[in-house]
């Protein structure tokens, strides 16, 4: 069993991030639970409030890892809506357009997958925690600013298709940092000349770590406050 002691020295957590909870409010809640110490905690990839899934925790010292952990490959599966389309790509906002998916075959729906494979180029989503001037993206689209976005190279190691029930599609898919999958997804749908967004992610791979291996938070918590208690009675 860990003591508090290790904890301060550093320990790498995995945590399935629950649906709606922003990244931040898991880092916040062990945060929380350490108190009253100051231990520094903080996470290494952001998940959107919308996507659940693994998440790595960094505590005390571990937290100067951060950066590495976080460049690691991550794989996501995930459920796309074809035939509309949302300002954020997803959920969070209402469809703005919709589009006929009569004529679209599981054929050309698997083939576009041949496409988003390896080295490409996309924009981030307008809703997203970028910084722009110091303030996050999403924020400037919420006053319905018009932001500039700029190009950046990802690479997709892996793209499949796990199942068609149109209008939703079922994927998987390996990549590098820093790829939005919710791009990856509107331009799949730009790809076959419709519409798509994402409905459904989930974060199943970050370098070597995996969900199956990881604790919900309130179990992290409950584990934190009783080696607290433990220590104090020591």
């Amino acid at each position: 069993m860990n003591k508090i002691e290790d904890f301060i020295e550093g320990q790498l957590l995995l945590v399935n991030k629950p649906y709606k909870w922003t990244s931040f409010d898991v880092v916040g809640k062990l945060r929380n639970a350490f108190k009253p110490l100051k231990l520094k905690v903080g996470h290494a990839g952001t998940l959107d409030p919308l996507a659940t899934g693994l998440l790595i925790i960094c505590t005390g010292k571990m937290t100067k890892l951060i950066d590495s952990y976080q460049s690691q490959d991550k794989e996501y599966t995930g459920t796309m809506v074809l035939g509309a389309t949302t300002p954020s790509y997803d959920l969070e906002t209402e469809v703005d357009q919709k589009f006929d998916i009569s004529q679209i075959s599981e054929a050309q729906i698997k083939n576009t997958c041949n496409q988003f494979t390896g080295d490409i180029q996309q924009y981030p989503p307008a809703h997203s925690a970028i910084k722009i001037d110091g303030e996050r993206l999403y924020e400037k689209a919420r006053r319905g600013e018009e932001v500039e976005l700029r190009l950046r190279n990802v690479t997709i190691a892996e793209f499949e298709i796990t199942e068609i029930n149109l209008p939703e599609i079922s994927f998987r898919v390996k990549c590098s940092k820093g790829t939005y999958i919710r791009s990856l997804v509107n331009d799949f749908g730009k790809a076959l000349n419709n519409g798509a967004y994402l409905s459904k992610l989930r974060r199943t791979k970050s370098g070597e770590y995996a969900i199956e291996n990881a604790s919900e938070v309130m179990e992290l918590v409950n584990h934190i406050r009783e080696l607290k208690a433990i220590a104090i009675t020591e």
